[in-house]
């Protein structure tokens, strides 16, 4: 490392001021009051961009033309700084210290090998890394956390008391539904529609929340997995949902897929994915809308209002842009087909 990057990491140590305990429980020194978030994977950035825009420094990966819209122009414009975590991690140390940041979020998994990654690039830079617990039922205390730690208290507060408030009115709903009369869903991924989430997953949490038998968990705990579609039609699920529009499209038309009960009582969904998918990519806030939508396509009895409301207020609230009813309808086109 340069002469230079090495005095800027030591004025980031010295500006510190304060010690929190990140989820990984690592000890870090953070500045008294944070003004420049780095981001390190998706996750991350949706959950720094919803509490602190201003201070969000950049996205991992540049927004698509069917994304912008929902986001306002000047944080859509916000440079592609690459991530530091995940598949396809692209930046490093001489680029993480180009942005200038007085603190690093990480928001998803706390396993050692993530904790060992925050503490090579602190070491590095000198600039503070926090690791937060991406589990669901952790999110509203997630939000408080990251609302103080990036001084932002108040937003933090507000942002908890919503998502405790939704989270236990999605668990009211679903605790009325008998364990024998759980849906079975699939969850199809990529544009085969052949990769799949484990129990425990990440990618699957929504589905497990909602009251729902996650179809592929008889083949273990983990993370994504590749099946057949022979184990698919075995599994012979109550409903399909996948975040893929190309799967979608052609697999009511190929006919091993088509057989399948689910799909020919229509219930195999495409959940929206603009700016973000609402099931779990990535894995985030963004999630917590989507459970309303999986609990609309899986139990509709349980579900009856309309999602516009729920819609605008948190594209709202999320994404600091009020989108326009033409692209609520169009978020919700695919769900418009249900059968109440």
């Amino acid at each position: 490392m340069a002469v230079g990057s090495f005095s800027a990491a030591r004025g980031l140590r010295a500006a510190a001021k304060r010690t929190v305990t990140d989820d990984a429980g690592r000890k870090v020194a953070i500045p008294e009051k944070v003004k420049r978030v780095y981001a390190a994977g998706p996750p991350a950035s949706i959950l720094a961009y919803a509490l602190a825009p201003e201070k969000l420094l950049g996205w991992t990966t540049p927004f698509r033309p069917a994304e912008r819209p929902y986001v306002p122009e000047k944080y859509a414009d916000l440079p592609t700084l690459g991530r530091l975590t995940g598949r396809g991690n692209t930046a490093n140390v001489e680029l993480v210290l180009a942005a200038k940041p007085d603190l690093i979020i990480d928001y998803g998994s706390v396993r050692p090998t993530f904790a060992s990654l925050a503490d090579r690039v602190q070491d590095q830079t000198g600039i503070p890394y926090i690791l937060l617990d991406g589990a669901f039922g952790r999110i509203p205390e997630t939000l408080r956390r990251v609302g103080d730690i990036v001084s932002e208290p108040a937003r933090g507060e507000d942002w908890g008391r919503y998502a405790k408030s939704l989270l236990d009115d999605v668990r009211a709903r679903v605790s009325k539904v008998p364990a024998a009369k759980r849906a079975r869903v699939y969850y199809g991924r990529g544009p085969t529609g052949l990769v799949t989430g484990l129990s425990g997953s990440i990618n699957v949490e929504s589905i497990e929340r909602i009251g729902a038998v996650n179809v592929a968990a008889e083949l273990g705990s983990g993370g994504l997995v590749q099946v057949s579609i022979e184990q698919v039609l075995g599994w012979n699920p109550d409903v399909i949902v996948t975040t893929d529009p190309n799967f979608y499209a052609t697999a009511q038309i190929v006919p091993l897929w088509s057989t399948l009960p689910a799909m020919r009582n229509g219930r195999f969904y495409l959940a929206p994915g603009v700016p973000f998918g609402w099931i779990d990519f990535p894995p985030s806030l963004n999630r917590l809308l989507g459970l309303y939508w999986l609990g609309k396509v899986i139990y509709p009895e349980l579900f009856p209002e309309d999602l516009q409301s729920r819609v605008r207020e948190f594209y709202t609230r999320a994404y600091h842009r009020t989108p326009s009813e033409a692209q609520i309808e169009q978020l919700l086109a695919s769900t418009r087909k249900l059968r109440t």
